[in-house]
């Protein structure tokens, strides 16, 4: 099985696992790319995998189906385009190989992550826009507790456990990171790999080391979340520390 990002839109990746000529495509912002690759490589399109139904996720479905019109739509039966739902717990087999769904609200109410085991045990996370590489997904009103307990969730996971987000968004994320912990000599040395593009997948290992929403016990973090306005008597609060971090990042 190969695992490739297609580029799309401005700085979107579009996850295709594809093995004997047979395919699957995580969160097609748009077509073109997709069937561009496919037909090159005289591969059929079997499934699309959907995250979250924001536009920059699904506006390329319509035209997948077009053009691979046997091709099963996978999601939360609440969205439109999906003809074979799952929930938190679903477990279906691709390429031969085991996947898990979770729902991992926040980013928005109904968002899901695909967990790939493959043949060695090592777990290939498609979390969407939940977990960016040194860096989270803006957070839907009134859900940081969500978004908070999503990322833990994730943060739970082996750490030689792949990541791949949906979004090219390394190295702003860094720029945050640093401000951060400007010591942080894994946040340096990862601001230099990021000239090179793609920057993903990560392993969790990696993010933990580098992305401050998985770092907000860490004293640089919580000290700097103290100077932007935490208060400090919420230091050993983790969804505090959290929020502060998030908010923040929202008007960096």
């Amino acid at each position: 099985m190969q695992i490739l990002p297609i580029s799309a839109l401005t700085d979107n990746y579009i996850w295709l696992l594809h093995q004997e000529k047979q395919a699957v495509v995580v969160d097609p912002g748009e077509a073109q790319g997709v069937i561009d690759y496919l037909v090159e490589h005289e591969i059929t399109l079997n499934t699309i995998w959907l995250t979250h139904t924001h536009y920059d996720h699904v506006d390329g479905v319509s035209a997948l189906l077009q053009q691979f019109p046997q091709c099963v739509v996978t999601g939360s039966g609440r969205w439109g385009a999906v003809n074979w739902p799952v929930t938190e717990g679903s477990r279906f087999a691709a390429f031969g190989q085991q996947v898990s769904v979770w729902h991992i609200p926040g980013h928005t109410e109904d968002h899901l992550a695909y967990i790939l085991t493959d043949d060695e045990s090592r777990q290939h996370v498609f979390c969407g826009d939940t977990l960016f590489s040194a860096g989270c997904g803006r957070v839907l009103p009134g859900a940081m507790a969500k978004m908070f307990a999503s990322l833990q969730r994730l943060n739970s996971l082996s750490p030689d456990t792949l990541l791949y987000p949906a979004h090219e968004y390394t190295a702003a994320n860094l720029r945050f990171a640093h401000a951060i912990e400007p010591d942080n000599e894994a946040i340096q040395k990862a601001s230099r790999q990021a000239e090179t593009l793609p920057t993903l997948p990560v392993t969790l290992a990696h993010e933990r080391a580098i992305n401050p929403f998985l770092r907000i016990s860490q004293p640089q973090v919580i000290a700097a979340a103290i100077q932007h306005g935490l208060p400090r008597q919420n230091a050993n609060q983790p969804l505090a520390v959290f929020t502060c971090l998030r908010e923040w990042k929202n008007q960096f």
